[in-house]
C-alpha cells in the first residue's frame, strides 16, 4: 500500500510518520502532485496557522489537487480545519470539502485557550473509521480553533462548548485531535483508515 502525507509547511508531521511505522506502513512526505494523486491513501496532518498553510497549498496548486482526490483521505488537526469552508484564523477561506466554519474558542473562566490535553469523544455515529473502537474513548488535543457541528460530524468533543471531533464526507475523513499521540484509540483510528475500501 502506498501512503503519502501532504507536505504543506506545517509542523507535527514526523510523529504521524512514526505512528504509521508502528502499524507497519512506510509513508512518504511529499508535495508532488502525481505522487499524491497516485497514492492508495492520503493523509493531511499538521499544526500551524491557517492562512499561511492555505497560501502554501495554493502556490503549488495543491488546493486543486486535494479536491480531485478520490482515494481515502484523512485530515488531522490543522488538516481538518483546512478542509472546512472558512476559518476565523486570519479570516481564511479554506478548501470547502466540509461546508462548516472554523471558529476560535472564546476562553471561559474555568477553561483556557488553547485546548490542550486528553478529552473524550461522544455522540459517535456508525462509520467504518469508527469500527471496533476500544472502550477508552479519549483523544489528545492541541488547538485554539474548532470546527462547528454539521451534517458530516461523526463524533463530538466538549470543551467550552461541543465541537466536531471527527468528520466524514464521501472519501474525506478528518480528526481534530492527534491520533498519532492518542494511544490505543488513535492507533485504532489510523488502523481503520488504512483498512478503508478504495473508491
Amino acid at each position: 500500500m502506498k501512503v503519502v502525507l501532504i507536505q504543506y509547511n506545517s509542523g507535527n508531521v514526523q510523529s504521524v510518520l512514526y505512528a504509521l511505522e508502528r502499524l507497519g506502513v512506510e509513508a512518504e512526505l511529499t508535495d508532488d502532485q502525481e505522487k499524491i494523486l497516485s497514492a492508495d491513501r492520503v493523509i493531511f496532518p499538521g499544526q500551524g496557522e491557517a492562512s499561511s498553510a492555505m497560501s502554501y497549498l495554493k502556490n503549488r496548486n495543491l488546493d486543486k489537487v486535494i479536491r480531485e482526490i478520490k482515494q481515502p483521505f484523512l485530515g488531522v488537526c490543522l488538516g481538518l480545519q483546512l478542509l472546512c469552508a472558512h476559518s476565523e484564523e486570519n479570516d481564511t477561506d479554506c478548501l470547502g470539502i466540509f461546508p462548516i466554519k472554523v471558529k476560535r474558542f472564546i476562553p471561559a473562566a474555568w477553561e483556557k485557550v488553547p485546548h490542550v490535553g486528553w478529552n473524550k469523544i461522544k455522540n459517535i455515529k456508525e462509520n467504518p473509521l469508527l469500527n471496533h473502537l476500544p472502550d477508552v474513548r479519549y483523544l489528545y488535543y492541541v488547538h485554539s480553533y474548532y470546527a462547528e457541528l454539521g451534517e458530516h460530524t461523526l463524533a463530538t468533543t466538549s470543551y467550552i462548548q461541543d465541537f466536531t471531533a471527527i468528520l466524514n464526507r464521501d472519501n474525506f475523513w478528518a480528526v481534530q485531535a492527534h491520533p498519532e499521540k492518542s494511544s490505543i484509540l488513535g492507533e485504532k483510528l489510523l488502523e481503520n483508515f488504512l483498512a478503508l475500501p478504495s473508491t
